[in-house]
């Protein structure tokens, strides 16, 4: 017997979005984010210094749980050898631009439709994602014009919690006024996001199947999906109108 669900919450990246290859956009964003900086060092050794302070920093993220704010990101662990007086005010174009270098992110097609339904057809809607840039998604929400059917946004860069931090889903649960049992949760990760809605006790985990993140973690089997799709609309079979 399926839980009584009344909020719906959504992960963005790989979820409702997806990356897809520009090698044109990419590079154009390597190189307003060289220029932004005044960069004189070698582009390539540049580069590299910051993949290597990055990885390191999202080691630190997935240890902790914890995540920095955009302005924490640069002055202290990506670009600490700056001043952060001059750090910080570029912290949200930096963070734009970093992300813009690995390819455009754009909705699925049947994002929308989809949010526009689930809404229709009674469920309060959220959004929990693990994200370092602040803006990113809040603009995407407003250029394809969503904005208004989500209730929350959680976002890590704001609230300096990370899945499967239990508290990220119980922050989302008490912003939109339901109870973690009657919430369920949409993600492509196959051990965060599904070990995060169990620790948080809610109702149900859809897991949508994302190939680019299953390539980087596969399923451990400790934790599993109570639904498994290929397709966000596929959640309107899963999820009738609410009487």
């Amino acid at each position: 017997m399926k839980p009584d669900i009344e909020a719906i919450f959504l992960d963005v990246g790989n979820t409702l979005r997806i990356v897809v290859e520009d090698p044109e956009f990419s590079q154009a964003a390597k190189q307003q984010l060289l220029e932004l900086m005044d960069v004189k060092e070698d582009p390539d050794l540049f580069f590299e210094k910051l993949e290597t302070r990055w990885k390191a920093h999202r080691k630190r993220c997935k240890q902790t749980l914890i995540e920095a704010s955009e302005r924490e990101l640069w002055s202290v662990h990506l670009l600490p050898d700056y001043p952060a007086e001059r750090i910080e005010p570029l912290a949200g174009k930096l963070t734009r631009l970093w992300r813009d270098k690995d390819g455009r992110r754009v909705p699925r097609s049947d994002v929308k439709d989809t949010i526009i339904e689930l809404d229709r057809r009674g469920y309060k809607l959220g959004i929990i994602a693990n994200t370092i840039t602040e803006t990113e998604i809040p603009d995407w929400m407003e250029t394809d014009q969503v904005t208004d059917y989500f209730k929350t946004v959680i976002l890590s860069s704001k609230v300096a919690l990370r899945k499967p931090n239990p508290e990220i889903y119980w922050l989302a649960a008490r912003e939109i006024g339901v109870e973690p049992a009657k919430c369920a949760y949409v993600g492509d990760n196959p051990v965060r996001d599904v070990e995060g809605t169990h620790a948080a006790g809610y109702g149900m985990m859809i897991l949508i199947n994302e190939p680019a993140t299953l390539a980087k973690e596969p399923p451990t089997g400790e934790f599993k999906p109570d639904f498994t799709i290929d397709k966000i609309s596929d959640l309107l079979v899963i999820f009738p109108p609410k009487e």
